[in-house]
């Protein structure tokens, strides 16, 4: 099978490159890529090449396909499988497979199997650790996303909550609690809401900030007060840019102390405010991956020992994780399509990937069948490209979002198989 991939070869090092994959052996999987959204986790990767742990030390003579949030279908299923998965099927994948303890994942360390290519081979392990996911929803956006949303649902699942005179850490946020999600009309931040207004456990008050009054115009229009009303919460949407007293001024807002605090910027100020503002047993989740190592902020250790406040942190996701987010996806609980703001091709992945610091807005996906330079969803109505004003005519009758019509539509004219 011919494939054509953007594959890592060293620091700054990405190539497009199409050539052919092996045939599949009896304990393979042969899948056809149809959509990656892009991670700043791969930036991290092209930009550190082999220093990346998670990246082989030889890729520049046996390179890696970057991307790992993918979905797709199955093309071709070694024997081994095939009283499991069937051609045609669509899948998701979980990419921390953590296969015997080794840090290798899709995206990083495969020579064979990433998210930016057409076509790709899943190696037997992911099959023996339940990885390689059935996915049933519409859209194939979807199941992409249902790696970042893990990471979401992940961190939910990782805050706890104790009881005085108990060591028994209870799982989860607090049911009808206070919560604060810190840095959050960004991408991550908007499937944060979601999740926290439509998963399994609501807080009675959901308090969001941001420092960019765009950002936090475009939350406040998806996932909006009355949404929230209908499911139980008073949700506050807040610029603290010129706030002067910020822990205070959000404790005023949500009319008392947090029980859960979620930061999802690395940033010493908002973690030290994330630290002011917890309640009695509140739990901090410092959600966002610093690249400074050395990174740090101030915790006041009174609280921790007097207050009984903790500390967790997450990164990704694990398989019950993502299986949680198809399923809520599948049943239209959430939609995180809030999180994609533009829409390439896979000849745009190099530039996007090495630059994906600076793209101003969310997530960025990519169809790997076609060819197309990123462009925002918010401009295309305006495109003078006949194929993109249309697809600016559905995204706006979605209220400006990506969609299952509008994927259908652009797969309809674009894809080239």
């Amino acid at each position: 099978m011919r494939t054509k991939a953007v594959r890592l070869y060293g620091e700054k090092d990405l190539r497009l490159e199409s050539y052919d994959l092996p045939p599949i052996t009896s304990g393979e999987i042969l899948v056809k890529i149809i959509t990656d959204s892009l991670c700043l986790s791969s930036y991290k990767a092209a930009i550190q090449g082999a220093r990346h742990k998670r990246v082989p030390d030889g890729v520049f003579d046996n390179p890696v396909i970057i991307g790992h949030e993918f979905c797709g279908e199955i093309v071709e299923v070694g024997d081994e499988w095939a009283n499991e998965w069937k051609a045609g099927e669509k899948f998701a994948i979980q990419p921390a497979i953590n296969y015997k303890g080794s840090l290798y994942a899709p995206g990083y360390s495969y020579t064979y199997l990433g998210g930016d290519a057409t076509y790709a081979v899943v190696p037997r392990e992911f099959m023996e650790c339940n990885c390689l996911l059935h996915y049933n929803g519409d859209a194939f956006f979807h199941g992409s996303l249902a790696e970042p949303v893990s990471c979401i649902v992940g961190a939910f699942h990782a805050s706890y909550h104790t009881k005085a005179g108990s060591y028994v850490h209870k799982m989860g946020i607090k049911e009808k609690g206070r919560m604060a999600i810190l840095a959050g009309a960004g991408p991550m931040g908007l499937g944060a809401i979601d999740y926290a207004l439509h998963g399994p456990l609501q807080p009675s008050v959901i308090v969001v900030t941001d420092i960019n009054e765009d950002r936090l115009r475009r939350a406040e229009s998806l996932l909006t007060k009355e949404t929230a009303k209908k499911a139980g919460v008073e949700l506050h949407y807040v610029n603290t840019k010129d706030m002067k007293d910020q822990a205070n001024g959000l404790i005023d807002m949500a009319g008392g102390s947090f029980d859960d605090v979620f930061v999802y910027a690395p940033v010493q100020s908002v973690v030290e405010t994330a630290d002011k503002i917890l309640n009695y047993d509140g739990c901090m989740n410092f959600f966002a991956g610093p690249t400074d190592p050395a990174f740090s902020a101030a915790v006041n250790f009174y609280n921790v020992h007097y207050n009984a406040t903790h500390i967790a942190g997450t990164s990704g996701g694990n398989t019950d994780d993502m299986i949680e987010s198809l399923e809520l996806m599948e049943a239209g609980r959430i939609n995180p399509a809030a999180m994609v703001t533009h829409i390439g091709g896979i000849d745009a992945v190099i530039d996007a990937t090495l630059n994906l610091p600076s793209v101003a807005g969310g997530k960025i996906l990519i169809y790997t069948h076609m060819d197309m330079p990123i462009t925002p969803i918010s401009e295309m109505e305006n495109s003078g490209e006949p194929f993109l004003r249309e697809l600016g005519s559905i995204t706006k009758k979605h209220n400006g979002l990506w969609s299952v019509e509008a994927e259908k539509y652009l797969l309809s004219q674009r894809s080239d198989d």
